[in-house]
């Protein structure tokens, strides 16, 4: 809603101090769609050229981020790290072989079915799963599973800020775009040199449409765009590293106790629980 908001705001002291200042609307809703046709038409294409099919999916699935926010919150949060405290406590008491019914075969475990959302979400189950695994199969140097872990999710955090680079790099080329437009609107003016003043001064403003299109898409639209889903992929990329934090710590020979208290650690400050309500949501595991 913030995003909403933020770009009807835009529009209002944008074009609000236009007509205030005693322009008229009438030049551009006759010029902005053909200029929106070049520079719009122009931009989808550069994007088109410069990304996959997979590239321009995972990009308009990135509109829902912009639109949502980060999709994970205090009680997703507190959800995860009872969960790492129910796995790295079974482990610590009862060995990792305790593990394998929980890491095998998450949908049918008993504390995964705890926790739905975790369930749904296959990247995060996975990473839990395949790393507890290793550790199952002899893995367990801390700083091995650490350096792997790193760089999976190194690799998963730039797999999702590629939607962020592509709605950048558009929003780079816009300004262009917009001087290509006004180009062709001047070209076309120049052809009709012998018509009247009133009628140049129209098509040249009509020209001078496609400049300003082209720098309020830019860094109107386009990108705060950009910006703000590349924030948003940020702060969600600190749910992996909580469960990295917890592992690697639980790895180091630390209490389950002071694994998780690692990983609240992780836990963005505006989303991040108390000690306290942490330590009674690990109690309603234990119980």
């Amino acid at each position: 809603m913030l995003t909403i908001g933020g770009l009807v705001f835009l529009f209002i002291c944008v074009f609000g101090s236009y007509l205030t200042s005693g322009g008229s609307m009438g030049p551009l809703i006759e010029a902005v769609p053909f200029e929106m046709w070049t520079i719009g038409g122009a931009a989808l294409g550069t994007f088109l050229m410069s990304n996959s099919m997979t590239g321009v999916k995972h990009t308009l699935h990135g509109f829902g981020k912009i639109m949502k926010g980060a999709k994970f919150k205090k009680p997703d949060y507190v959800e995860l790290l009872s969960l790492l405290f129910f796995l790295v406590r079974l482990a610590s008491t009862k060995g990792t072989m305790a593990l394998e019914p929980h890491i095998e075969k998450p949908a049918e475990s008993t504390a995964f079915q705890k926790f739905p959302k975790i369930l749904a979400n296959h990247h995060a189950s996975t990473i839990i799963c395949d790393y507890l695994r290793m550790v199952g199969m002899n893995a367990d140097d801390p700083n091995q599973i650490e350096d792997v872990m790193a760089r999976e999710l190194k690799k998963t955090f730039n797999e999702e800020m590629h939607p962020s680079h592509a709605l950048q790099s558009m929003a780079d080329a816009l300004p262009a775009l917009g001087i290509v437009a006004a180009v062709l609107g001047v070209i076309k003016t120049m052809s009709h040199i012998d018509q009247p003043p009133a009628v140049l001064g129209a098509m040249i403003g009509g020209a001078l449409v496609g400049t300003f299109l082209g720098v309020l898409l830019a860094y109107g639209m386009v990108g705060p765009c950009a910006t703000r889903l590349k924030g948003v992929v940020e702060e969600e990329s600190t749910y992996l590293e909580v469960i990295r934090a917890v592992l690697v710590t639980h790895l180091h020979g630390n209490a389950p106790q002071v694994s998780v208290e690692s990983g609240r650690k992780m836990v963005p400050n505006e989303h991040m629980p108390s000690f306290q309500e942490l330590e009674e949501a690990v109690q309603a595991v234990e119980a």
